[in-house]
């Protein structure tokens, strides 16, 4: 590689490369993009901090053992950080330029502490993706960076109400497309407050002991685009008012305790049996017609 030194981009993702990081990566001084993911890489990485110009590096889903995010990582102005399966474990990174990212990838490693002021001054991060980790923590610790527009949490130990999210960072999540926290130990309702999320596309909270009714007030989400509030311990009617969500695509209410008809009309009828299944006493289309009262 020493002889592209001009070189910019360098993406060898989905191949089947395999053994160590060579080296002479480090040669490539205009490099600013580096792309190895989902290969056989393994090891440590090479001492590569030579890359002056790199704002975006992806090392996903390759067979790295790398312990904890390097020093040539946190300490440079980097935009885009994608370490997905790197075998990161312990505590959290404290990134020296936390303003530069706005992007960050840790998801599928093997986290416990750290989230306390983790994103501190973050101020320009747009998506975050910390699940499939071991974090635990109650999420009134978590302040998220103004202007996000993606959470990712879920398959954690995490703890707490979404009250508590969504409450402590009002004045910053108005942005937010994308929240997931499924896979947890959350509990409580979930509050009106979500309106709050004019903007909401996408909400998981699936498996974890969330409670009360499902607020009507989710008919206001205008945008969303899939919901999943399955296996909880969520009671009452589903509402109607999400027949005014003319953009749900995807829903599932499985195994909670629902009782009562389901709201006939799009978009409930185009869901499958399945996404109603195990609850209390939920009838009406595609489940079996409701008992008729005498």
């Amino acid at each position: 590689m020493a002889g592209l030194k001009s070189l910019a981009r360098l993406s060898l993702s989905s191949n089947r490369f395999s053994g160590g990081i060579p080296p002479s990566i480090s040669t490539l001084q205009k490099l600013w993009y580096l792309n190895l993911s989902s290969n056989g890489f393994s090891g440590q990485l090479p001492g590569i901090a030579g890359l002056p110009s790199l704002v975006s590096i992806d090392l996903s889903f390759n067979n790295l053992s790398l312990g904890t995010v390097p020093n040539w990582i946190k300490d440079r102005q980097l935009s885009d950080v994608r370490l997905t399966g790197c075998g990161l474990k312990g505590r959290l990174p404290v990134f020296s330029r936390p303003d530069s990212l706005m992007s960050l990838d840790l998801s599928r490693n093997s986290f416990e502490l750290g989230i306390s002021g983790f994103l501190t001054n973050a101020s320009s991060l747009q998506s975050l993706d910390l699940s499939g980790n071991q974090l635990t923590f109650d999420l009134k610790e978590i302040t998220l960076p103004p202007g996000i527009s993606s959470v990712q949490l879920g398959s954690n130990r995490i703890t707490g109400s979404l009250s508590a999210i969504l409450n402590n960072n009002s004045s910053r999540i108005s942005f937010l497309e994308v929240l997931n926290v499924s896979r947890n130990r959350i509990s409580g309702p979930i509050p009106d407050s979500i309106t709050n999320l004019t903007g909401l596309k996408r909400l998981d909270v699936s498996r974890n002991r969330v409670s009360g009714t499902l607020p009507a007030s989710l008919g206001k989400l205008i945008d969303l685009q899939w919901i999943d509030v399955s296996v909880n311990l969520l009671a009452g009617k589903i509402p109607s008012s999400l027949l005014g969500v003319k953009r749900l695509r995807h829903a599932n209410f499985r195994a909670n305790r629902l009782c009562g008809e389901i709201p006939q009309g799009r978009p409930y009828n185009i869901f499958p049996a399945s996404a109603y299944a195990h609850n209390l006493c939920l009838c009406g289309k595609p489940l079996p017609p409701c008992r008729v009262r005498k």
